[in-house]
């Protein structure tokens, strides 16, 4: 997916420093930024989680693997 971001003229000569010095294109160090930084967040806000958040948000992952198509009688699912 293509996006236009609107970058301040200062950074721009950095990245293409960043992205010679590590032979790689601009696009993939803004995107390994974008990335690190994302996750960053996603950990800070774990560590400010209660345990009931965290298990919620377990469920809530595990919910979305699931198999929608998969499903059980309802007879089964009360008499076993």
């Amino acid at each position: 997916m293509r996006k236009i971001v609107d970058i301040e003229d200062k950074i721009i000569p950095k990245l293409k420093l960043l992205a010679a010095i590590e032979g790689s294109s601009v696009k993939k160090i803004m995107e390994d930024a974008v990335s690190w930084y994302v996750d960053h967040k996603q950990k800070e806000q774990l560590k400010t989680m209660s345990k009931d958040q965290k298990e919620d948000l377990g469920l809530l992952l595990l919910m979305q693997q699931a198999d929608a198509s998969s499903t059980v009688e309802e007879d089964d699912l009360f008499n076993s």
